[in-house]
């Protein structure tokens, strides 16, 4: 067992441990969106409806969403690196399953419970980041969190386009196999254990499972509402909804540690960044499920043309974010969050006003800008979460911005939807235009977070 000093780890096992967690995180986040790009091949080989193949992607993402606070509130209790470690192990032997499943019914089962293992890494990897990191590069940390986040998060279509080049579609989850082991071996080695932890706290059971029929039941009334279902069904999830929620809230309003972090949403520089995270990631989710539908429905593109034009995003981002990180330690994270979604914004609206048939080039650029602007804020934004809660809380931060991340997503891309059955052939450019503005709206909470003490100026 590697013991933990208390202002980060000295250099070499530093490095070891922050690759362990970008190895955990990249296939983890990536699966979210990987299998998009071959769900028709992957309906057609398991006899299913395009409508039931939804459930390959949704069914992961629920998973995750419905879990994420709990497994952070485990972590605080028995060990962030006790939690990662269990994920990587559950993500990668539930991935083997996916690649083996011969029906919808197995491979739908399989991504629930590797979207559990994802959410076991999700949920605590910020918090030992937090660990791993000296306080006073905390910001270069998060920097790198957040760049593998986003470009993971941005780059599905590529990487499966890549891999779907020259391999059938089971080989988009068998590859994580060999990388989730590869990062437990070095998890063993590397990762710290909590510096502290939450003596004599329990897991709240009731709190989970309300926690899980919370979001669960958010989800799918957003999805439902923007799909087109029964409006009574919507109803009748929404009334089961805020019941639940309420009580959900005030049981959490008693307790020192809650597993849904009011404590922490009581801070307003901590509520203000998971506010502007939600929007920033809807805007992408807008613009990364309908961008493919203008570049393949009406440009005539094929999958692994559509990733390739997608990828400047992510590399633009990969550019920016570690320089955000730097950029934080000297700039306060609103201003540089502000900047960053404004340029995000004007990316978004770019590509809205393209063209019928536009050049390669004219696309490119476009997806630059968007990828600079989201990489400038991801990285003091996260900083911010992550620094603005005691260290014994770092789990339901962690926790709170994977949350907030996935809500973010499963909003935007429910948004896709229905902007789609209310614009018809026009609901790239109506997703692209509501993407813009929901940034901008997000630039406007981040600018509000200067009137806060910068989080780098405060004892943490």
């Amino acid at each position: 067992m590697i013991t933990t000093v208390n202002d980060g780890l000295p250099t070499p096992q530093r490095y070891g441990a922050i690759l362990t967690i970008a190895l955990g995180i990249t296939v983890s986040v990536l699966d979210g969106a990987i299998a998009n790009v071959a769900l028709p091949t992957i309906a057609q080989d398991l006899h299913a409806s395009p409508a039931s193949s939804i459930w390959i992607v949704n069914a992961y993402q629920l998973a995750i969403t419905i879990s994420l606070l709990s497994l952070a509130s485990l972590g605080e209790i028995f060990g962030y690196r006790r939690v990662y470690m269990i994920g990587l192990v559950v993500f990668s032997f539930t991935s083997l399953a996916c690649a083996l499943s011969d029906s919808l019914i197995t491979l739908t089962v399989a991504r629930v419970l590797q979207g559990f293992g994802a959410a076991c890494i999700m949920s605590v990897n910020v918090a030992l980041v937090r660990i791993i990191y000296p306080q006073r590069f905390l910001g270069r940390g998060m920097g790198i969190n957040a760049l593998i986040v986003a470009v993971s998060s941005a780059a599905g279509p590529t990487v499966a386009a890549a891999i779907l080049s020259f391999a059938n579609w089971p080989w988009l989850f068998a590859i994580n196999l060999p990388i989730g082991l590869i990062a437990f071996c070095m998890g063993l080695k590397f990762l710290p254990a909590n510096s502290t932890k939450s003596l004599g706290q329990k897991f709240d059971f009731i709190s989970g499972i309300m926690n899980a029929l919370t979001f669960g039941l958010l989800i799918s009334a957003i999805s439902g509402f923007a799909q087109g279902q029964s409006r009574l069904l919507i109803l009748g999830e929404v009334i089961v909804l805020v019941i639940v929620g309420w009580f959900f809230v005030r049981r959490q309003l008693n307790k020192t540690s809650p597993l849904l972090p009011v404590d922490l949403l009581r801070i307003p520089i901590f509520t203000l960044s998971i506010g502007t995270s939600m929007c920033s990631f809807a805007a992408q989710m807008l613009a990364f499920v309908s961008l493919p539908f203008f570049l393949q429905n009406s440009l005539g593109l094929d999958a692994v043309s559509t990733g390739l034009l997608l990828t400047p995003w992510p590399l633009a981002t990969m550019v920016m974010a570690p320089i955000a990180g730097r950029l934080v330690e000297r700039f306060h994270a609103g201003f540089l969050g502000g900047i960053g979604l404004v340029v995000f914004s004007l990316g978004l609206y770019s590509l809205a006003l393209l063209p019928d048939h536009p050049s390669h080039l004219n696309i490119i650029w476009r997806m630059i800008v968007c990828g600079a602007g989201f990489g400038l804020f991801q990285s003091p934004n996260n900083h911010t979460i992550v620094s603005s809660a005691p260290r014994s809380r770092s789990g339901g931060a962690s926790g709170m911005l994977g949350t907030a991340r996935l809500l973010g997503q499963s909003t935007g891309a429910a948004m896709v939807a229905l902007m789609f059955n209310l614009f018809g052939n026009h609901g790239t450019h109506a997703s692209l235009i509501l993407a813009g503005s929901l940034a901008l709206g997000g630039a406007f909470i981040s600018i509000m977070r200067m009137t806060q003490k910068s989080v780098t100026q405060q004892k943490v």
